[in-house]
């Protein structure tokens, strides 16, 4: 795996062997790391909304 940072992005370089399906797991979880950087709600929030999600 090779990790290279640029001006504008990171990129993320692995050999074609990865399981996909793990492999879209980490980009979804990468996607929702960039979509929820600019947000700052306490993490007590946060718990209570999964929480309320999961009861539905």
């Amino acid at each position: 795996m090779i990790i290279q940072r640029t001006k504008d992005e990171v990129i993320i370089r692995l050999k074609p062997t990865v399981d996909t399906e793990e492999l879209q797991e980490l980009a979804n979880y990468f996607r929702y790391k960039e979509i929820s950087s600019n947000y700052k709600t306490p993490q007590d929030e946060v718990d209570q909304l999964a929480s309320e999600i999961n009861k539905t």
